[in-house]
């Protein structure tokens, strides 16, 4: 089955209230409309590669019948470090202890992302992986940035694309997967499922 594929017309759902997927979509031309999803992050246990996927999917397939006859894009990211899956802090305490397990160590961000075609069916499913050392940080460090407020609302505790970026030594990988969304991989899953018949996209 054919479907029409993205346009000004006919945009793009993503299925996430993320300010950075939202920013990402906007500085690539791609047109998108927002319809937020609510799915519980905690509820599923795994391996991080499966879970961002399933987690993907599930907020994709949460706004399908909001979406009518559109492409939709679910996407979920998580930061791992020693096995450990570390989400989004919810206070201090969390944020503190986050922030003192990435000082000085590498560790693995990992973005699902899940695309519904126009019917509702799994056009494709995949993640991304992106390694990330960060230097040793100092608790006054630790505390500025703290206050900042940035490291609430991200997995993690930091923000690369923000205030955070003062900690991030290096990377190896998609440097949007690491602030939300890996472009590169979305951008050829879009063209191979027939969402886009090519990128960029022309006025």
């Amino acid at each position: 089955m054919t479907f029409s594929p993205i346009s000004v017309q006919s945009p793009l759902i993503l299925a996430s209230a993320s300010p950075r997927r939202k920013r990402l979509l906007k500085q690539i031309g791609l047109p998108f409309r927002v319809m937020t999803s609510h799915v519980n992050e905690h509820s599923i246990d795994g391996d991080p590669e499966n879970l961002c996927r399933i987690l993907a999917g599930q907020k994709a397939c949460q706004v399908r019948s909001k979406a009518k006859k559109s492409w939709i894009l679910g996407a979920d990211t998580l930061v791992v470090i020693d096995n450990k899956v570390l989400g989004k802090p919810e206070g201090d305490e969390q944020a503190t202890h986050m922030l003192r397990l990435l000082s000085g160590k590498e560790h693995l961000v990992i973005t699902g992302f899940c695309i519904l075609n126009p019917s509702g069916a799994v056009a494709r499913s995949e993640s991304v992986t992106t390694l990330v050392r960060i230097k040793k940080l100092s608790d006054q460090e630790i505390k500025a940035y703290m206050r900042t407020g940035e490291p609430y609302g991200k997995a993690g505790g930091y923000a690369i694309q923000g205030i955070g970026s003062f900690m991030v030594e290096a990377i190896s990988g998609s440097y949007t997967n690491v602030v939300g969304l890996p472009l590169c991989a979305v951008i050829k899953a879009l063209v191979l499922v027939g969402a886009l018949k090519n990128f960029p996209i022309s006025p």
